[in-house]
């Protein structure tokens, strides 16, 4: 914690630039018994005398404070307000090493300029951006709503990538349901409730990917209707996904759907044959890989609604033209997709054990290594080849995967899956690698 005397000094500044732009009655009611506490990197920590001054600051005087903060030119960005024994506003703790938060990975392959927006997604893709802008001054909070394999996972890593090119400073949080849940759970069991708090509060724009799994568990729901509270009562940036609008999330409670509605609520579609083409098109110049318009909107035929499976279908015609050192034509793909068709025919006794096996024996492994917690560089890498070829080959789905290797969340799967996908485009050794273990796993 910096020394006392540094602190009254940074303090001393802010309030006496803050006199100058509060009245006088305001100042000398609320702002005026602040103490400052500590800094947390660039955010000065002040203590108000009660969870109502506090509330009353946050709501009335937040971004005069702000103002007052800039112009000091200190270094700070921002304040946060603590009081002794609040909830709301709790104070902080010491770190303690043994307390650990679970993290969603970003996917910098995510960004705005890979997405590819159509007719039922542009609004949502401009609102996304938006924000990404000018996070808490817009839309607050955004809520994304879809169908799976759309893209709303893509458009909140995009946000979480331009922030980090564009707002190094602003500390994001992205995460899902599940991870808020258990993280709440832990802090629980550990009677840190105070850290759990300051995580998620303490931050400057927090998205919550899979709202609707937050259903039905009544006590979760307080604790981040309070979340959500307080960051909104600081203006900072809250986004949410769902398969389903606030109005369908049957168990939510009605105070946390009120607020959810009270934003921007923006739901994307399925795209419609153009949109599919224009994305084949990008995926293909992403992989290096000439796919003619033939081709391309022959893939888009009949591709149901979902992204992720036309993305699969380019996925297996570029297989394809590798493994009969053929080029891509309209003939290969139809050739590609009955053999993917006729799979379950020869391929009924491919199963996720299979894959661990010819994954484990090809990179000398034991399989308590590959679906343990071991981060060493070699088990990573062969843990992300087998989630990604059982999303490929089996299609499961990414919480199914992610229980299979040592109960993952489905973000860490997703994760795995998009950056081997890449590479196996962009680096000719993982290429070698994925097509030999595939060759062992069809000749088992």
């Amino acid at each position: 914690m910096p020394e006392n005397s540094q602190l009254q000094f940074l303090w001393k500044q802010i309030s006496e630039r803050a006199k100058n732009i509060i009245s006088p009655v305001s100042y000398s009611h609320l702002i005026k018994d602040l103490e400052p506490v500590d800094l947390r990197g660039r955010v000065i920590v002040l203590k108000a005398t009660s969870d109502l001054n506090a509330a009353s600051i946050m709501n009335k005087f937040a971004e005069k404070l702000r103002e007052a903060i800039a112009k000091c030119n200190l270094g700070l960005s921002d304040f946060r307000l603590v009081v002794d024994g609040s909830v709301a506003f709790p104070l902080e703790v010491e770190e303690d090493a043994t307390v650990t938060f679970r993290t969603s990975p970003i996917n910098k392959g995510f960004t705005f300029e890979s997405f590819v927006p159509g007719s039922g997604s542009k609004f949502v893709y401009a609102a996304a951006k938006a924000v990404a802008e000018n996070p808490g001054e817009t839309f607050n909070p955004l809520f994304i709503y879809g169908e799976s394999g759309l893209g709303k996972t893509h458009l909140m890593h995009a946000i979480a990538n331009y922030l980090a090119q564009n707002a190094p400073e602003k500390k994001v949080i992205y995460t899902t349901s599940e991870n808020f849940l258990n993280d709440f759970i832990d802090s629980i069991a550990q009677k840190n409730g105070a850290k759990f708090r300051y995580h998620y509060r303490n931050v400057d724009v927090l998205m919550i990917d899979d709202i609707q799994f937050l259903k039905a568990r009544t006590q979760l729901q307080e604790e981040f209707f309070h979340t959500f509270n307080e960051l909104s009562a600081q203006n900072k940036q809250i986004v949410i996904t769902s398969d389903r609008p606030p109005k369908e999330i049957a168990t939510l409670e009605e105070r946390l759907r009120t607020r959810f509605e009270g934003g921007m609520i923006a739901d994307i579609q399925p795209p419609d044959n153009e949109t599919k083409i224009a994305i084949l098109r990008r995926k293909a110049l992403d992989r290096k890989c000439a796919v003619s318009d033939d081709v391309l909107e022959f893939l888009a035929r009949d591709s149901g609604h979902d992204v992720r499976t036309l993305e699969g279908r380019l996925t297996k015609v570029i297989f394809a033209s590798k493994l009969h050192e053929e080029p891509i034509t309209i003939a290969l793909a139809k050739l590609a997709l009955s053999e993917s068709v006729s799979e379950a025919e020869e391929q009924e006794d491919v199963t996720p054990e299979k894959i661990i096996s010819a994954v484990c024996g090809y990179f000398k492994h034991s399989r308590e290594d590959l679906i343990g917690k071991g981060k060493k560089a070699e088990i990573v890498k062969a843990r992300q080849i087998c989630a990604y070829l059982m999303c490929e080959m089996l299609s499961l789905p990414l919480v199914s995967v992610g229980n299979i290797l040592g109960g993952r969340d489905h973000t860490t799967i997703m994760y795995a899956r998009d950056k081997m996908e890449k590479l196996e485009s962009l680096n000719p050794h993982i290429q070698k690698e994925i097509d030999d273990i595939k060759n062992i796993i069809l000749k088992k």
